[in-house]
């Protein structure tokens, strides 16, 4: 596919991260997750509150996967990644290169977990849907020929992780164009394409399996409702910066 048509970009292409890119992967604004504090004084990370309530996506997202996915799974990620963080700093203070080594895994899966939850929770809201406007509405047009088109394009590669994973919209500094990648498992998109996240599809089945049972597509086709486009275009504003 054409670089101007926004090439899927798969993080199966990529090699092994740095760690220290990995740790430092996070812009700081008030909508997206503080960079990881592994080296040197931390505060333990929290897990952060939804900007609605657990049923306030349904019909598109019921409540019950909400409250599981958030108060879970995403949880659960918060606290692994405080408990590989502690270990993570004695290895350093020890001088422990082959402990360090061996967390890394650890610290990428849940640091990685923490990382695209928390924006996700924040891509979605029940006042969304729609199309986003303005700047990056004409974005979009530009690096994908067309609105539809780029959710075409976008669901077609989020139905086609093999596996768990996510399908996201970043942009990338280096062109100022839009691209679309696939990441997989909880791999960071930033930390593992280089590209700043602004739109993210979770397609772990923990995100969908209750409602949707296996059928990713219906997944697909219902959460385009529910897309916080106000959300995206401030993380588009902000990266260009």
């Amino acid at each position: 596919m054409s670089a101007a048509l926004g090439a899927p970009w798969s993080s199966r292409n990529k090699g092994p991260e740095n760690l220290g890119r990995f740790l430092n992967l996070v812009i700081s604004s008030r909508n997206l997750v503080p960079a990881l504090g592994v080296l040197g004084s931390r505060q333990k990370h929290t897990l952060p509150d939804l900007p609605y309530d657990y049923g306030a996506l349904e019909p598109h997202i019921n409540a019950q996967i909400m409250q599981l996915h958030h108060s879970k799974h995403h949880a659960a990620y918060v606290n692994n990644l405080n408990v590989v963080e502690e270990k993570y700093q004695e290895a350093l203070k020890k001088g422990d290169v082959t402990a360090q080594v061996a967390l890394q895994p650890a610290l990428k899966f849940n640091g990685g977990g923490h990382i695209n939850h928390s924006i996700f929770w924040t891509n979605l809201s029940p006042n969304g849907g729609g199309e986003p406007k303005g700047e990056l509405l004409e974005a979009i047009k530009r690096d994908f020929g067309s609105f539809e088109k780029f959710k075409e394009k976008l669901t077609a590669v989020s139905v086609g992780v093999q596996g768990s994973g996510w399908g996201w919209l970043g942009f990338n500094k280096e062109q100022g164009r839009l691209q679309i990648a696939a990441c997989s498992n909880q791999d960071p998109l930033q930390g593992t394409t280089g590209l700043v996240p602004l739109l993210g599809i979770d397609v772990w089945e923990h995100a969908y399996y209750l409602q949707y049972k296996n059928v990713r597509p219906d997944y697909l086709k219902a959460i385009w409702n529910v897309i916080n486009w106000e959300n995206v275009t401030e993380r588009y504003t902000a990266c260009k910066k």
